[in-house]
């Protein structure tokens, strides 16, 4: 049962660091089409995750975490058949936003059935076990994408139905029934559209905003449009009775600087990856595997730093730790700023920058999602969980934006250099910020919350 419980999750959360490497070949497949337009294929993925992942876990749990999650499993494995036999670039996107549908119905299920079904002294460790199929999919990604793009970047969706098809079919056999006994009200599904309008507003604003003009139009009303349904989200918040987040939690200080170090630390971390993909790929001129591969380095460093956050996190405090991954993930991409050159030097340039980057992940990110909960009564964590998660997509948004925004579509080296500097000082900043908000994020209970590992998506 965890075994197929965390093949799902891994699956849902390889997804996300293969498409990162196809970047190139769906922009050629698509008619040279831009990188504000491909990017798309990224942040659909982000908003619809980020706000479904709550609702809909709401949903498993009243009625039927197995079926919420099977479900959410098929919806998933057919989107990427859609994605794979996609036709035009909006057809793509589309089944994008399909696949997060499905991948934020199964991932909170199949953490749920986990729970129910593990003994309570075997608990710990299975959780342990299914949250680290997320660094070893962040690991795996972009070596899987580059083998795969190498053939065609359909296949990279592809590779999907298999696992999730064999996925089914033991999740059917093996995995046992739960739901809550006593069910709660339906989930602020029109609060969880609001946000998804508000925060894919926002993104369509920052990515057009240099073709169409920082203030033309078309940028003001889709920021306008952002800000409305933001307050409208929140208003619903307030009213709500099971809102996607509750305004309640975040008057805890602890899940509520959580949530903003998540957010921030997104932006860094969704950026960072992006961008040094794009700079192997676009200036260095290397092939999709070469880049998957130069990539790995990164993610390989994290589950080794997440081991040594957990070993001290007993004797330093949860936020100290967090503020130095956010720190070095912020560092890293200073120190590329400096180091890397028009002539490809991988081991001198880019190595350092993702092997610190990568060290700065493995502190932060599985830090702060296990932190996050610590100062919750036990019948919120898991929503809190989700929030936070939540919190993190929205980051991861809002970095693929500022990206796109600041990148343009320079000519000649100088004018390349300078944007993808640009970027990274804009990245660099935000990984600052996530650890000065880190600062507060420590529990106020003596309990330490123990590093988990990243968690899928």
């Amino acid at each position: 049962m965890l075994g197929v419980l965390s093949l799902a999750a891994f699956m849902a959360s390889l997804d996300l660091f293969i498409v990162n490497v196809a970047f190139g070949s769906i922009a050629s497949d698509f008619g040279g089409a831009s990188l504000s337009s491909v990017s798309w294929v990224l942040s659909a993925y982000a908003v619809v995750y980020a706000a479904l992942l709550v609702p809909l876990g709401r949903l498993a749990d009243r009625f039927g975490r197995k079926a919420g999650f099977l479900l959410g499993l098929a919806v998933f494995t057919l989107a990427s058949v859609g994605c794979a036999a996609a036709g035009e670039l909006w057809q793509l996107v589309a089944f994008r936003t399909l696949q997060a549908a499905g991948a934020a119905l199964l991932t909170p299920a199949s953490l749920g059935l986990l729970l129910h079904a593990m003994p309570p002294e075997r608990r710990a460790r299975a959780v342990r076990i299914w949250a680290a199929t997320g660094a070893l999919a962040a690991a795996a990604g972009p070596v899987v994408g580059g083998l795969l793009v190498g053939a065609s970047w359909r296949w990279v969706f592809l590779v999907n139905i298999p696992i999730g098809l064999l996925a089914l079919v033991f999740a059917a056999r093996v995995v046992p029934e739960s739901k809550d006994p006593q069910p709660g009200p339906l989930p602020d599904l029109l609060g969880a559209a609001l946000l998804a309008v508000s925060v894919g507003a926002l993104a369509l604003g920052l990515v057009q905003a240099p073709e169409w003009g920082w203030a033309s139009p078309d940028t003001l009303l889709a920021l306008g449009v952002s800000v409305l349904t933001l307050a409208a989200f929140w208003r619903r918040s307030v009213r709500h009775t099971a809102p996607v987040v509750e305004p309640a939690l975040l008057a805890v200080r602890a899940f509520a600087w959580s949530n903003a170090t998540s957010l921030l630390f997104g932006i860094a971390f969704a950026g960072n990856l992006l961008v040094n993909i794009l700079w192997m790929e676009q200036v260095w001129e290397y092939s999709a595997l070469r880049t998957g591969l130069g990539v790995a380095a990164g993610p390989l460093m994290v589950p080794v730093f997440a081991a040594v956050a957990q070993s001290v996190a007993h004797r330093v405090p949860i936020g100290v730790i967090a503020a130095a991954g956010s720190l070095l993930l912020g560092t890293g991409l200073m120190l590329s700023v400096l180091l890397l050159g028009a002539d490809p030097a991988y081991a001198t340039q880019m190595l350092p920058c993702l092997l610190i980057t990568g060290a700065g992940v493995g502190l932060a990110l599985p830090t702060i999602l296990a932190s996050a909960t610590v100062d919750l009564p036990p019948a919120r964590a898991a929503t809190g969980s989700a929030v936070v998660n939540m919190s993190r997509q929205v980051g991861s948004v809002l970095g693929v934006s500022i990206l796109v925004a600041l990148l343009g579509t320079p000519v000649g080296y100088a004018a390349v250099n300078n944007a993808f500097d640009n970027v990274r000082w804009a990245l660099a900043l935000a990984g600052g910020l996530a650890a000065a908000a880190a600062i507060g994020m420590t529990p106020r209970t003596t309990q330490q919350a123990a590093a988990p590992g990243p968690a899928p998506q």
